[in-house]
């Protein structure tokens, strides 16, 4: 069992500021409402990530709304010390709450493992009491949660498939992982989306097991107007041997009020483009029509270098234990003109270095669609975490055959938490991360996000039956045989097939991407690099992704057997190839008492000499393989190669140990919140600190939500553990 302490929140976690605020001054008023209404949108959906976290983690917002809208947490603390409550159980209690609210949930958004308050119960409530709330119905929404807020039994510490994986609100509590696979065949035969859907389960007598996948939409199952997309699909169905009732309705409260900022957004859009993108948007959280959120992400792909950037709906599956579901994300960002100038120059440079890749050109999409690759200041991101970078959408058709964008996040990239020796390197790589990661860290970001993810050619049955390649001429690079046997059938795409292997083992291959691509002289000229300068970053960026592999083990449950995180799992993945390659190139060794704090340590080395040689062949023959059994959708071949690698052996196990002893909290990020005031639409922020976090919630938010209450109660007697 893991120790209770790693699922406590902490309260030494870093908080970081997001600043936008130079970015945001520099729009006219009509860009500023345009960005005030489209953040509004993506934070009402924000609650449907919430809702998605966890059965009990609507009901815990709820409780936190009621109580910092009664007194912020500095006049609680106050309280607190004078009711006896030290400082201590005091930054403990702050600290679950904030890291709550950080986290969309009570599941940490990286590595999806529960946070319990470092505090007992009764403290906790105590501290909650400190409020001027009214205090009995603090105490009231307090008894609803309190035994879940602090369960740690088996299945309840990460998230997963019951009976003993884990739990996911993306299911019913007794729906296991086989009925999801034969719900999700049902979906592909129908051709339905199933990233805007959930999945319950009811014995209903004279019948038996019921299968309801759920659509999220504004509309309810009785309206269907004659033009409705999603009617055909309503209602019942047979699927060998099993009844499965499709309706929609889902979160119709939340995506009502995501529409109606949509809808005020749209008087402020800057083109024609911006107004279809969404209007098509509208349609899709209304009707729960999957291809509506596809053409207004075509628009989105069409609307070239836009001052105001934006994406908005259900869109990343990496929560869902199938791999198919996705998490609401909605964001709103100025575009830096001046940062997006190199990674342009990437675009620019992109034909050039897909030729370096280790495929050959029949495994290389056709054209190379040239996409928006720009650099953005956030001023709201709205789901569970903020990544560094996105290379959206992630709809298989439109980004073979029409197109993608890339958007590298620098007001992410460039916030730093304060400086701490850097575990598993020696003190002199220690000090060359700490001065060179982050400039590294930008250019494996953008390798990653436009090369990675955006190279490959997926071979596929396309609508009239033809193949978009001649399977008798392709040769296998892998074995060297002509021909191939294996492609996408119609209706199939790389998520539906590969499912819960499909997010880790694409990290992966946009990872190797970024550390094979990154070698190359015209990259690091690109990025205003060169010589020893530019030496220095590719070693710092090969070292960081061999050290990753070692923290990464922290995201990997021995009890389950399975990882809870995509990227840190493909860092591990690509740490074994490291070792496999031989030769002395890295070493990962024990130490059984450092000289530091005489405790257990673990020292990563990389011969920097070897990186051309050794490096460059093991990642490029891995790469190979990556890309042949995604273009054929060969999952068997991808699965026994994948799962051997993402194995945890015995003596890794042991690393995992000293691992945690010496694991650091995340940073997490504290965001401004636009308002308007005197007819102007404002930027306000917020100090960067566990305070701050749950002060720019409240502002965000009222003070209660009696749908999301309604909602909670509604969804309770399907979440029995």
């Amino acid at each position: 069992m893991e120790a209770k302490r790693d699922h406590h929140a902490r309260s030494d976690a870093p908080w970081l500021l997001l600043e936008c605020e130079e970015a945001f001054q520099g729009l006219e008023e009509k860009a500023k409402r345009y960005v005030h209404r489209l953040a509004r949108a993506s934070w009402e959906g924000w609650k449907v990530a919430v809702a998605q976290a966890s059965s009990e983690s609507p009901a815990i917002l709820l409780l936190l709304l009621h109580v910092f809208h009664g007194s912020d947490p500095k006049t609680m603390r106050k309280v607190a010390k004078e009711r006896g409550i030290s400082d201590k159980q005091i930054d403990d209690a702050v600290a679950y709450c904030a890291t709550v609210l950080a986290n969309a949930g009570n599941y940490r958004a990286f590595g999806d493992t529960k946070v319990v308050p470092a505090v007992d119960a009764e403290t906790f409530e105590s501290f909650l009491c400190c409020s001027q709330a009214d205090e009995r119905k603090t105490k009231e929404i307090w008894e609803q949660v309190k035994e879940i807020v602090y369960s740690l039994e088996p299945r309840q510490r990460q998230l997963g498939f019951g009976p003993k994986e884990g739990v996911s609100s993306y299911y019913a509590s007794n729906v296991t992982r086989e009925d999801a696979q034969l719900v999700q065949e049902f979906l592909g035969e129908k051709g339905i989306g199933g990233s805007n859907t959930r999945l319950f389960k009811e014995h209903v007598e004279g019948i038996g097991n019921v299968y309801q996948v759920r659509i999220a939409s504004a509309w309810s199952e009785a309206q269907t107007p004659r033009d409705d997309p999603v009617a055909p699909y309503l209602g019942e169905h047979k699927f060998r041997d099993a009844t499965i009732r499709v309706v929609r309705g889902d979160y119709a409260k939340m995506m009502e009020r995501v529409c109606a900022e949509l809808q005020m957004a749209k008087e402020h859009a800057s083109n024609d483009t911006e107004l279809r993108m969404l209007e098509h948007y509208i349609d899709s959280f209304t009707t729960g029509c999957v291809n509506a959120h596809k053409e207004g992400s075509r628009q989105w792909i069409r609307n070239k270098s836009p001052q105001v950037e934006t994406y908005i709906g259900f869109i990343e599956s990496y929560r869902d234990p199938l791999g198919v579901r996705a998490e609401w994300e909605g964001f709103v960002a100025v575009v830096n003109k001046a940062m997006s100038r190199k990674f342009q120059t990437l675009v620019d440079n992109a034909e050039t270095l897909l030729r370096k890749m280790p495929w050959p050109e029949d495994y290389e999409k056709d054209t190379f669609l040239r996409p928006d690759f720009t650099s953005l200041d956030l001023v709201a991101f709205a789901s569970s975490g903020i990544p560094a970078g996105i290379n959206i959408p992630n709809y298989d058709d439109i980004r073979q055959s029409e197109g993608f964008k890339n958007v590298s996040l620098g007001n992410v990239l460039s916030a730093k938490p304060p400086k701490e020796r850097v575990t598993f390197l020696t003190e002199a790589d220690g000090i060359m991360w700490q001065e060179l990661h982050s400039a590294a860290f930008e250019i494996q970001v953008g390798l990653h996000e436009l090369l990675g993810h955006g190279s490959g050619k997926l071979f596929s049955e396309l609508e009239d039956g033809k193949l978009n390649i001649n399977p008798e001429v392709v040769v296998n690079p892998i074995t060297g045989a002509k021909g191939v046997q294996k492609w996408y059938r119609k209706g199939e795409s790389w998520d539906s097939k590969f499912q819960d292997l499909s997010a880790p083992y694409e990290e992966c291959r946009a990872e190797c991407t970024g550390i094979y691509l990154c070698i190359e002289e015209e990259v690091q000229r690109i990025f205003g690099h060169e010589g020893k300068d530019a030496q220095d970053l590719i070693y710092v960026n090969w070292l960081n992704m061999a050290r990753a592999g070692i923290v990464g083990l922290e995201f990997y449950t021995p009890e389950t057997g399975r990882w809870r995180q995509a990227h840190m799992q493909a860092r591990y993945v690509i740490l074994r190839v490291m070792l496999e390659a031989g030769e002395g190139f890295v070493n990962v060794k024990k130490i059984d008492r450092a000289e530091q704090d005489g405790k257990p340590d673990i020292l990563l080395t990389l011969d920097k000499d070897q990186i051309y040689t050794t490096g460059k062949k093991c990642i490029g023959d891995f790469l190979l393989k990556l890309q042949v059994f995604k273009s054929m959708g060969d999952v068997d071949s991808a699965s026994q190669m994948f799962n051997s690698y993402s194995r945890v052996t015995e003596d890794m196990l042991a690393l995992r140990e000293i691992a945690l002893e010496r694991k650091r909290p995340r940073p997490m990020f504290v965001q401004p919140c636009t308002y308007e005031e005197n007819g102007a639409v404002q930027l306000k922020q917020f100090e960067a600190s566990a305070e701050g976090m749950i002060e720019s919630m409240m502002f965000r938010f009222g003070e209660y939500d009696k749908d999301l209450e309604d909602f909670y109660l509604d969804e309770k007697k399907f979440h029995v553990l």
